[in-house]
């Protein structure tokens, strides 16, 4: 099973991530805000992930890193 690791320290919520999932399983957690001022983003079922890594791939800070 795949799985995505996202980085909140990193994570500056752009959400191009977001955007390039084709399961769109990720979302920006707008409930939490980091030291840094930002909403990270994260995967909101991790069981429908099939490893793709287009959202690593799409990160411009380097903060997701996909298990498969």
């Amino acid at each position: 099973m795949a799985r995505v690791q996202i980085d909140e320290f990193f994570c500056k919520g752009c959400g191009l991530c977001t955007e390039v999932c084709p399961c769109d399983i990720l979302a920006l957690n707008v409930e939490v805000i980091t030291d840094k001022g930002y909403h990270p983003a994260y995967c909101t079922d991790e069981s429908q992930c099939i490893g793709c890594a287009n959202c690593a791939t799409m990160c411009p800070d380097v903060a997701i890193t996909v298990w498969r």
